[in-house]
């Protein structure tokens, strides 16, 4: 029997989700968790918020002590990414050695994207929100009368500029779709974020194509390709991620949008797994990539129960959310393909949007509407939906559909 155990490359949430379940599952051999950044697994979605205000000392992001590693003998090596993969002979490259494993887990995430250096991509005062480093970096910048461009008018983007205003920053988001959200949201729930972060003071660019950054030794601002310049103090790039799927495609796996996973989480080799940002997976019919805590557990503990002899099928379940001011964003499902939406005000001014394809519900946004996102994520989840006309109907009460 083989001692070698398994390697599990990054230590974000699923890595970290991984080996804590395979050591309940009782798997014990041992469990080599490696991560390339100095700090033991924590929470990212607090980065953009609590974290950022100053709200959440750094312990509480951690996700487990570090004496829980010790315990559970779960060997960490951090500030060492892993160099490359043999899969032929089953060994990775981590600093100067080379480590076998029976079980190889790739938990590497993904990277933020920035604009290219030549377009002032890589000047100081041009920031990414992704790691506590990245956050350390740019917290200082956040001073009451600063000028801060945000370039993405995505959910990052969103909840950065949120916590800017809060922190009385005069901000400008720009966004080069004809709206912000245009790819992950109704044009009824980016009119509500409009005009929520428009109450709050920032300027918001819609369908506005940034150029470059300007300035030389620092960001002084951003041009617009029409030729107008924004001063700003510092930039923040929100244009979304890249999943880090070098390791995988150098070692010869299959990567398409991520590195390519089956339903148990397995890699095109046998002994190499995916999980979180960096995996694609099959989902109904055709291939997705879900950057979300909710999928990076989930689909790490199916890896972890598969490893340890539980065949198990991952079924994903997608849910998102998202803090900006005093509203909380709660998703559930994925609105890709829908035709038509339906918008309901709650009774305590909360609003949800429910997504249809073909009269059928696949998705609902719910901004300060627990209730609703509760109640659409059982019906989702379950293969259920709900007649657009019912959910059109503001005297109908949304419980009754539990019951059916």
């Amino acid at each position: 029997m083989s001692t070698h155990g398994a390697i599990i490359a990054g230590a974000g949430q699923a890595g970290c989700s991984a080996a804590v379940k395979l050591r309940n599952l009782g798997y014990d051999r041992p469990i080599t968790l490696i991560g390339d950044e100095p700090h033991p697994p924590y929470q990212r979605p607090p980065l953009s918020k609590a974290y950022l205000l100053g709200d959440l000392p750094r312990e509480r992001l951690f996700l487990r002590p570090e004496a829980y590693y010790r315990e559970y003998q779960i060997t960490l090596r951090l500030n060492e990414p892993v160099t490359g993969i043999s899969a032929a002979s089953r060994t990775i490259g981590c600093g100067t050695e080379t480590l076998p494993y029976d079980h190889l887990i790739l938990a590497t995430g993904a990277a933020p994207r920035r604009l290219p250096g030549e377009l002032g991509g890589r000047l100081p005062g041009t920031y990414t929100i992704r790691s506590m480093a990245d956050i350390d970096a740019i917290a200082p910048e956040f001073e009451p009368g600063r000028r801060l461009v945000i370039a993405g008018g995505g959910y990052i983007g969103l909840e950065v500029a949120a916590v800017a205003a809060k922190l009385n920053l005069e901000v400008t988001l720009i966004e080069a779709a004809p709206r912000i959200l245009q790819r992950v949201a109704a044009p009824e729930t980016a009119a509500f974020f409009r005009e929520l972060h428009r109450s709050n003071g920032v300027r918001i660019l819609e369908d506005t194509q940034l150029a470059r950054v300007t300035g030389s030794g620092r960001a002084t601002g951003v041009e617009l390709a029409g030729g107008e310049v924004i001063a700003a103090d510092f930039v923040v790039f929100g244009i979304g991620v890249t999943p880090e799927t070098s390791l995988a495609a150098k070692a010869g796996l299959a990567v398409e949008n991520g590195i390519c996973t089956d339903a148990r989480g397995r890699s095109s080799d046998p002994h190499i797994w995916a999980a979180g940002d960096c995996a694609s997976l099959p989902y109904r019919g055709s291939r997705i990539r879900l950057e979300s805590v909710g999928n990076a557990i989930d689909q790490a503990e199916v890896i972890a129960a598969n490893i340890a002899g539980i065949p198990t099928v991952y079924d994903p379940k997608p849910w998102f959310w998202s803090d900006q001011y005093d509203v909380k964003l709660q998703i559930a499902g994925l609105n890709a393909g829908y035709d038509s939406t339906v918008t309901r005000a709650a009774p305590d001014g909360g609003v949800s949007v429910w997504y249809y394809r073909e009269n059928t519900l696949i998705a609902a946004d719910a901004m300060n509407d627990p209730r609703a996102y509760m109640i659409a994520k059982r019906l989702i989840d379950a293969g259920k939906s709900a007649s657009p006309d019912l959910m059109g109907d503001p005297g109908s009460d949304l419980r009754t559909l539990l019951k059916t």
